[in-house]
């Protein structure tokens, strides 16, 4: 590298950021493939957002972030452009400088849930052909898991909320008449259950420090697929009953690292799409346990 090179940076923006991942894994990435690169967290009040993203931008060796809260709606409005699945959920999580200097905010939760599905070793390709999905809770998290599921194939999606009128607001958003998603308070579980190939819970319910989801697997088959996008801990209580009656499960950590390979190609350029295996899942439980 010659004196007027910059080494390519990136990293994860938030407020407050210290608890992030993101830094940990791309890190891992950039040792695997020997590049000369960065990947910071960058804190920055809401009342700060669109002033230091425009400084970070001006840098000429920031190449793109990650986004995080509270920074997706602020991020949405603010870059010049948006992808495909950026604009279908109506949020960002991933950042690109373009070639003409331009800002694209890219989705890649969606991507990032998919492929923990389809990655699995119980998961299975005619799945979606066996029945509905129920999809707990109906935050910003479960946009992302409802358009995958029906890229997947799903013939039906029920979104279940506390409150329904979060679920019916996903389901106008989603919805199309190729792909149904139905709303519905989460006392409509047993019914929906009965018929259901796949259950996911997208709700921080279930994650240390907070109580179990409440919920019983009675009705559901035991040939269902059960995920969670939780990861802290690794096996939720959902997901631990779900697999002591039997039911094929996922845990949630290989959504958090698969979302974050399709930034790392668009900022560091790696010989290779970056690998999510075993030895980053270690990188990041270990971090997790510290």
């Amino acid at each position: 590298m010659n004196a007027t090179e910059t080494l390519p940076r990136a990293g994860v923006v938030g407020y407050p950021i210290g608890h992030s991942l993101s830094p940990v894994l791309h890190r891992h990435w950039l040792a695997r493939y020997g590049i000369a690169g960065r990947y910071d967290p960058v804190e920055i009040p809401p009342d700060s957002f669109e002033s230091e993203m425009a400084r970070l931008f001006a840098e000429p060796d920031w190449r793109g972030c990650n986004v995080t809260v509270p920074h997706k709606e602020a991020a949405f409005r603010w870059v010049d452009r948006r992808d495909a699945a950026a604009e279908r959920l109506g949020a960002v999580n991933t950042l690109v400088r373009l070639p003409d200097g331009g800002v694209e905010g890219r989705n890649t939760d969606l991507h990032g849930f998919r492929r923990n599905l389809e990655t699995a070793a119980a998961w299975s390709a005619d799945l979606p052909g066996r029945g509905a999905a129920v999809v707990i809770g109906a935050g910003g998290a479960a946009r992302a898991v409802v358009a995958a599921l029906q890229d997947l194939g799903f013939p039906l999606v029920h979104v279940l909320n506390r409150s329904p009128g979060k679920a019916e607001a996903l389901a106008d958003l989603l919805s199309m008449p190729s792909a149904p998603v139905a709303a519905g308070a989460l006392d409509r579980a047993p019914s929906v259950l009965a018929d259901a190939a796949l259950l996911v819970n997208t709700t921080s319910l279930g994650m240390r420090g907070q109580p179990a989801l409440a919920l019983d697997l009675g009705p559901l088959p035991t040939g269902a697929f059960v995920t969670d996008i939780v990861y802290n801990p690794l096996e939720t209580p959902l997901l631990a009953a779900a697999r002591a009656r039997g039911n094929p499960t996922v845990d949630g950590l290989g959504m958090l690292l698969h979302q974050a390979a399709p930034g790392f190609r668009a900022w560091f350029e790696p010989p290779e799409s970056p690998v999510v295996d075993t030895s980053l899942r270690d990188v990041v439980l270990r971090a997790l346990a510290a």
